[in-house]
This record gives C-alpha cells, sequence and structure tokens, in this order.
C-alpha cells in the first residue's frame, strides 16, 4: 500500500473562522495532501494525542532585524535557529542597505540561502532618494513591501545598516526621512501594487523632547518614553496615511504600543482609501517603562494603561500581526556605558512570540487561539502575500507547530539559541510552548533542540502582496 510521508495522528487542529478541528494532518511532498479521520500509512507518524496539544500553522515573523551586528551568512543560521525553537517557519528580514540594490541585494540574496533553517522573505528599506529608483528593481527580485523609518531625520537620523556579507565592519550611516522621501517612497509602492511598511514617529517632537530631557539630567526608559512621545506617533501616522489616502495605497504600520497611536490607525483605517494594516509586538504587551535598561526600544515601552488597551485591541481584532522586531545585538554593547541615551534599541525576541502569547494571552483568557493563529501567521500570508504560509489547509506547505498548551518553563537567554545573549524574558516562567516544529513537512525543533540544517529554509520570492 503506497505510503505518503507523515501523518500528524489525532491532531486538534486550528482554524481561524472555524475552530478546533479533530483530524489527522496528511502531508506528503511538503504539502498537506488531507486532513481525515481515515487510517493512512505513513513513512513518520507523529502523535498528537496528548491532552494540552494542538497543531497551529507555523509562526510567520514579519518583522526580524539580522544582518545588522553579524553578517547574514552567519545570523541567518543563528536568528533562524531561534525562530525555529520559537515555531517560526517563515521570518522577513527589514534589509537596511547604505547603497544601491542594484549593486548589493544579489550579494544578500546568494549568502542568505546556504544558512537559513526556515523560511524567509526580505523587505525593502528606503532610505536614500535613490531607492525610490529602485523599487522596481526589487520587485524584479521578489520583495514586494518596502520599509520607511519617518523616525529618522536631523540630530536622530543615525542608524546601523545590515553589513556586507562575510564581513565584520559595522556599517553607521545617516538617514533623512523627508516628506518628500516618504511621498515619493509611497506612490511608488502604490503604482507597483506593494505595501509599505512605516516606522511612524516624528523626528522633530522626537528631537525637541529628547534634547529637553537631557539638558534635565533625566535617564531611565520612563525618561525615554517621554522623550519620544505617543503624541508623535500620532502625529506621524495622520501625516502617512494623508499621503497614503491620496494615492490610494496600503500602508502597514509597524510596532503600534501605545492608545494614542492605537487611536490613531483606527481612524486610519476608517478614513483611508487604500488597506493599513496593524502591527504590534509581545513586549508591549508584556513590558512597561518600569523595566531596565534591556528594554530601551523605539517606539519606546509605555505605561500599563498602555499595554491593556494593546490587549484589548489585539482581541478585539483592530490589529492584524504580531511582530518581534528581533535584533540580533549582544547585552554588552546594548547597555553601553550606562545610560539611555547611549545605549542601543532592540532587543530579540523572535523565538518568544508564540510562549509570551500563550502564556499571557491564551492560558490568560486574554485571546483565544483562533485568534493568535490569526495574528501569528494567517493575516501575515494575506497581507505580504507568502502563498502557501499561515494556513493548515489541503494544498499549504506543511508548517505545523505543535504547542503544549500545558508546559511551563523558566525563560533563559541559552534556552533561544539567538546570537544575542540576554532576553527581555529571562527569568520569566511561561505557560505554553512549541514543542514540535515542522517545516515544509520536515521536523526542525523537537522540545527545544534545533534538528534543522542550514539551507533548508528558502527564500520567498513574492509576487504580490495582499491576497484580500
Amino acid at each position: 500500500m503506497a505510503t505518503v510521508d507523515m501523518l500528524v495522528r489525532d491532531a486538534r487542529v486550528v482554524i481561524p473562522r472555524v475552530g478546533i478541528v479533530e483530524t489527522n494532518i496528511v502531508v506528503d511532498d511538503g504539502r498537506i495532501k488531507g486532513l481525515t479521520r481515515d487510517m493512512v500509512y505513513a513513512d513518520l507518524t507523529i502523535d498528537a494525542s496528548r491532552p494540552g496539544l494542538y497543531a497551529i500553522p507555523g509562526a510567520i515573523d514579519p518583522h526580524v532585524h539580522y544582518g545588522v551586528f553579524t553578517p547574514i551568512d552567519r545570523a541567518a543560521e543563528t536568528e533562524s535557529r531561534s525562530a525555529a525553537v520559537g515555531g517560526v517557519t517563515t521570518m522577513m528580514r527589514m534589509l537596511r542597505l547604505y547603497s544601491r540594490y542594484r549593486d548589493r541585494l544579489d550579494a544578500h540574496l546568494e549568502a542568505s540561502k546556504h544558512s537559513h533553517i526556515v523560511d524567509y522573505a526580505y523587505h525593502a528599506s528606503i532610505l536614500l532618494d535613490e531607492h525610490v529608483e529602485e523599487m522596481e528593481y526589487c520587485v524584479s527580485k521578489g520583495i514586494t513591501s518596502f520599509k520607511l523609518y519617518m523616525n529618522l531625520r536631523g540630530e536622530i537620523g543615525g542608524i546601523y545598516m545590515d553589513i556586507d556579507p562575510y564581513s565584520s565592519a559595522l556599517v553607521h550611516g545617516r538617514v533623512d526621512t523627508t516628506e518628500e522621501l516618504v511621498e515619493a517612497t509611497i506612490a511608488g509602492a502604490g503604482a507597483l501594487s506593494c505595501i509599505t511598511l512605516v516606522h511612524a514617529e516624528d523626528p522633530e517632537v522626537c528631537s525637541r523632547e529628547m534634547r529637553r530631557a537631557r539638558e534635565q539630567g533625566l535617564d531611565g526608559l520612563k525618561a525615554w518614553s517621554d522623550s519620544r512621545p505617543a503624541s508623535s506617533e500620532q502625529k506621524a501616522i495622520a501625516f502617512v496615511t494623508d499621503v497614503a489616502r491620496r494615492y490610494g495605497a496600503d500602508l502597514y504600520i509597524v510596532h503600534v504600543g501605545s492608545s494614542q497611536a492605537i487611536d490613531a490607525v483606527m481612524e486610519a483605517k476608517h478614513s483611508s482609501r487604500g488597506r493599513v494594516y496593524v502591527e504590534t509586538c509581545p513586549h508591549y504587551l508584556t513590558h512597561t517603562y518600569e523595566f531596565d535598561l534591556r528594554g530601551k526600544v523605539v517606539p519606546p515601552l509605555r505605561s500599563r494603561d498602555d499595554v491593556a488597551r494593546v490587549w484589548d485591541a489585539l482581541k478585539k481584532g483592530l490589529i492584524d500581526c504580531i511582530g518581534s522586531d528581533h535584533v540580533a545585538n549582544r547585552l554588552a554593547m546594548k547597555l553601553g556605558d550606562g545610560s539611555v541615551w547611549t545605549a542601543l534599541a532592540g532587543f530579540p525576541g523572535v523565538a518568544t512570540i508564540l510562549p509570551v502569547l500563550l502564556s499571557e494571552g491564551v492560558n490568560k483568557g486574554r485571546i483565544t487561539l483562533e485568534r493568535l493563529v490569526e495574528v501569528t501567521s494567517h493575516n501575515a500570508a494575506r497581507i505580504f502575500g507568502l502563498e502557501g504560509k499561515g494556513s493548515l489547509t489541503i494544498g499549504s506547505d506543511a508548517d505545523i507547530v505543535l504547542v503544549d498548551m500545558d508546559a511551563e518553563r523558566r525563560v533563559t537567554p541559552e534556552m533561544l539559541c539567538s546570537y544575542s545573549d540576554y532576553t527581555i524574558y529571562d527569568g520569566m516562567v511561561l505557560r505554553g510552548w512549541p514543542i514540535c516544529t515542522i517545516l515544509r513537512g520536515s521536523v526542525i525543533m523537537e522540545d527545544g533542540h534545533v534538528v534543522g540544517k542550514g539551507g533548508y529554509g528558502r527564500y520567498i520570492a513574492r509576487r504580490r502582496v495582499c491576497v484580500s
């Protein structure tokens, strides 16, 4: 009798807008061949019948920074390993080149393909005027989404770029995201039927308030939050959505974490001619400015009331996606001289998306498993045109994660397998963990141990963005 490659037996499959379906998942040639209760012979059978186990689509992290502090040939291995530990089967890199894409993009794509354990795609950041002219070239390479850093201008325009493959030299550059560059990018993306991702903070407001806080001798995450006020997010969102409205273009507002920003995107969703999507990050659901310097990030961590508001928006469907905003840096470099003004922004998080949402969301009754699947995989696949991803349906890629809702683990940096040697969740006990990660029909993680090999992960060249 003919056999298939894999059978996930007696699974509780989580399907948005349907619920939980008890079935066997039949996998062959890297795809889901069937959902059935019939007897099927398989080369590998995985028993998913244990109480507390659920099968969900492999998570998609649409917001990952790697290749900034180590070259992509090394960073692809370490950070995709961390992704596999956390049940992330597709990661989307925020590519930042301080050169023409025609000159360096192919080198990054070539260096990437030998090291990734999970599948991956790219967003192209528009940092220089000449990048606007190269958007069509990026589309020809399978990149159909572009990132704007509205926060970078004038005295706060410095940022670390992605370094060259096989190099160890950090690249720091100045970016001047003028209103003209914002408009040209959104217009260009709209004309190409692409989507623009936006870091929405007003640089003039931030520059003025940061200068004032430093002159007053203030420090710490509360000072950092006050000096980059939520009103700057609100102002930037209003501006960028007005531009997008004029062109009928689609926007994706990244890392929203304040009540004022949520108010602004709600207004944008109702008034825009194009589509406006909203992302938040796990740290805006768990941490406030009462935390220590490891939590420096942009936009900043906010108040407890803001955390509660983000949870409410997530539950009600106002937030479309969860991205980690993962930054693969090291603690000593991040902390610098111990001042919030010199510390690096950003921290690792790709491996903790699912554990945090399972523990603090589903197990604490804040969101359902179906809602978790929507924001961690289903919506990102639709918005960014990741064909075959984001659902456990017949014909889809067999990206399957078994999560154990009863598993309790204390978080340590070591268990997350990143280049980073710290985590803001260090010492926190989370209940609900991925215990098996399957990518295109192959097991790449079992019980916290990565068994996948570098080079198995594929580059996803996208042809279109939003499919609904």
